[in-house]
């Protein structure tokens, strides 16, 4: 399969680009697949309603079947035409946060692929905040299931050159709208009871949430992979690059001892830090990413960083860890399923 390639700026009017997002959008209307951007990561998206082609994603991805999708829309007239039973908290966040990087998972109607809910009865739903995917959802006129356009456990794409290192051929095509904002993935909230509960910490934090509309929970089972998994990136490892990650909580001279103790045993380590600390390391391969006091730029390079390792094969990697407040939440959620949940403690 040839895999078409639109490159559109995003900062030039949508109206001009329109001939790209048509014909982007009419493959979708044909049941094919076709990545384009977002605020967070660049989804891979099919129509929601087709059996035939979420198929595919799952084809192109080798995603597990049990790993549901996040049905992204244009409008929220659209919920009306995959959800039911909206409770008033989740209004609120909608008229607060959306367009974003929060999904809600509700009550499904009927119609919907089986294969997007992986047979729960509720639906994940967000409205991108990116005007090529706005674009692109309302042309074709179908509410699109879309996750991360990458193979599946690889880091997710910020880019389109990512996308096309995954996939070249085996997807219909790729809006390229240059590098995405956020970098991380939406928050997942379950909203399909009477309190609102994170599935996946992400783009929004759980402080943020909480500001609009008062108490909401953390599932504790998070990481539980023998559970059926209600939002998407809850069941299995994900965003590992090919040598294997450890994540480390220690001081810097710690991390030193363990790269001396690897490279002593003839591996060739890679560390990954930030700007603050990328000196402070001896070490075959050094990838700085963003600045610890700005953790929201950590995550906005994660995934790319952790994609270079992979051009300077390595042996093993050891990341420094990140304070948990507000987007460092969704950063150490990332890090510790790339690394397999493997972790080391200094005390």
């Amino acid at each position: 399969m040839e895999t078409k390639c639109w490159t559109v700026d995003e900062a030039v009017d949508i109206s001009k680009a329109y001939p790209q997002i048509a014909q982007a959008a009419k493959l979708l209307k044909e049941n094919e697949v076709v990545a384009f951007p977002t605020e967070t990561v660049y989804g891979l998206g099919a129509n929601a309603f087709s059996d035939e082609a979420v198929q595919k994603i799952y084809e192109a991805k080798g995603r597990p079947s049990d790993n549901p999708l996040i049905v992204h829309i244009s409008s929220e007239d659209q919920i009306n035409e995959i959800a039911t039973d909206v409770p008033d908290y989740a209004t609120t966040l909608i008229n607060s946060f959306w367009p974003g990087p929060l999904t809600l998972v509700l009550n499904k109607k009927g119609g919907l692929s089986t294969f997007v809910t992986a047979g729960l009865d509720t639906v994940a739903v967000r409205m991108p905040d990116h005007l090529l995917a706005l674009a692109l959802i309302k042309e074709a006129g179908i509410p699109v299931a879309a996750p991360s356009a990458n193979l599946s456990g690889k880091p997710s794409p910020t880019r389109a050159e990512h996308v096309l290192n995954d996939l070249d051929g085996k997807i219909a095509g790729i809006v390229n709208g240059g590098p995405t904002g956020v970098g991380l993935e939406s928050t997942v909230l379950d909203c399909s009871g009477a309190t609102p509960v994170i599935l996946r910490p992400g783009g929004i934090t759980k402080e943020q949430l909480q500001s609009v509309i008062g108490h909401v929970e953390v599932d504790p089972v998070l990481e539980d992979t023998n559970s059926s998994p209600k939002s998407p990136g809850m069941k299995y490892t994900h965003y590992a690059p090919n040598a294997p990650l450890v994540v480390v909580d220690g001081s810097l001279m710690f991390i030193q001892t363990l790269i001396k103790k690897a490279q002593a045993n003839g591996k060739k380590v890679g560390v990954l830090t930030t700007e603050e600390a990328k000196r402070s390391y001896v070490a075959d391969t050094i990838l700085a990413c963003g600045q610890r006091v700005n953790i929201e730029t950590v995550a906005t390079q994660l995934y790319s960083v952790l994609r270079e390792f992979d051009e300077h094969d390595v042996d093993v990697i050891f990341s420094e860890s990140f304070p948990t407040a507000g987007m460092g939440q969704a950063v150490m959620n990332r890090l510790l399923k790339a690394a397999g949940h493997q972790i080391i403690n200094e005390k």
